[in-house]
Order: structure tokens, then C-alpha cells, then sequence
């Protein structure tokens, strides 16, 4: 086994612990033993568990950053782009849940994670920004403070896609007729709490 693939497997397996079970209840033991490899290999390539988080939220941040520029190739302007950048969300959602379970497990980790994967995500979150301002000042979309907005666009989708439990105890079962309702759901709520009639 090379070197990229050796760190490239332990960050998969860190991923989908992380990302599934949580950071605090994931050890390099439990990792170590996920891959059948001894945990002195983990931290050949780690230093420890904080540097596998750290190496695993700066390839993930990137994952993210091109899935929404794939999801926005060829999209017009206004709500065409907003809807494309939730449709990629979901797809994501429905092809690697766990990567939005460690967005959502860094931000509760809180600093240093959480500032990583803001700080990563940040072009993003400019580019965003401004294009909602834009949206705004063309009367388009309803007035608001456009971080704020992201926000809570972002716990939106964010939840919907990954509180399977919240959605169980409500009697609906994950599947993928569920995911593309639940899609239909947040696109229609953000079409009307965004949208103006002109937009």
C-alpha cells in the first residue's frame, strides 16, 4: 500500500466515523481497527486525532467548494441559483451524507474545527453574500442582512438533510423519495420567504 493511499483510506474512515458517529466518540483504536491497520500507522501519517480532523476538514472543505460549482454550472441568476446550490446539497445529501454530518459535527466541535471549516469555506460565503446583495438591490429578493440569511438558509438545508432522527421521531423514514420531498419542501419555503413578486 503507497503512501496517498494509506492517508487517503484513514481519512475515508475518519470521514465516515466522524461524520456518522461523531469526533469525540471516534478514537485512532477504533479507526486503526475500521482499517485493520495499526494505530502507529495512523500516526505516522497523523500526529494525532486532532491533525487526522484538521487534514480531514481541509479535504472536505474543497469536496464541498467544487460540488457547488458543479451545481452551479449552467444555472441562470436569481432563484435558478439558489435552488441549484440546495440541488446540490441534497444530491450530496443522498450520495455522501456523511460529509455534511462533519460540517455539522465541526461546527459543534466548535474552534479550532469550526473556525477551519468556516475559514475555508469563506470564498464561498463572500461569493454568496454578494450575490444575494446583488438579488436584493435588483429587487428581486426581499431585504435582508445577507450573512444572516446564509445562516439560516444554511440550518435549513443543513438540518433537513441531516437530522435522519428528528425526522424519524416526526414517522418519516429516510429514503429517497423522503429526501426529494423534503427538497421540495425547503425549495418552496425559500422561494416564498425570499422571492418577491418580481423575482
Amino acid at each position: 500500500m503507497s503512501g496517498p493511499q494509506t492517508s487517503d483510506r484513514i481519512l475515508d474512515a475518519a470521514l465516515a466515523s466522524f461524520g456518522t458517529r461523531g469526533y469525540d466518540a471516534t478514537s485512532l483504536d477504533a479507526l486503526a481497527g475500521m482499517l485493520e491497520i495499526r494505530k502507529q500507522t495512523i500516526l505516522y501519517w497523523f500526529a494525532n486525532k486532532e491533525a487526522v480532523l484538521a487534514a480531514l476538514i481541509e479535504r472536505s472543505a474543497a469536496e464541498l467548494t467544487e460540488a457547488f460549482e458543479q451545481g452551479l454550472k449552467g444555472t441562470g441568476q436569481g432563484w435558478e441559483k439558489v435552488a441549484a446550490v440546495v440541488r446540490a446539497v441534497f444530491r450530496l445529501a443522498a450520495r455522501r451524507p456523511e460529509l455534511l454530518g462533519l460540517v455539522r459535527e465541526a461546527a459543534r466541535l466548535g474552534p479550532p474545527a469550526a473556525t477551519q471549516m468556516i475559514t475555508a469555506l469563506d470564498p464561498l460565503v463572500q461569493r454568496a453574500s454578494a450575490f444575494l446583495e446583488a438579488e436584493m438591490d435588483a429587487g428581486r429578493m426581499r431585504r435582508h442582512d445577507p450573512r444572516l440569511l446564509l445562516l439560516s438558509i444554511y440550518s435549513t438545508v443543513i438540518g433537513m438533510v441531516t437530522e435522519v432522527e428528528v425526522f424519524r421521531a416526526l414517522g418519516e423514514e429516510p429514503s429517497a423519495k423522503s429526501l426529494v420531498r423534503r427538497r421540495a419542501d425547503v425549495l418552496a419555503l425559500l422561494r416564498s420567504a425570499l422571492m418577491t413578486p418580481e423575482g
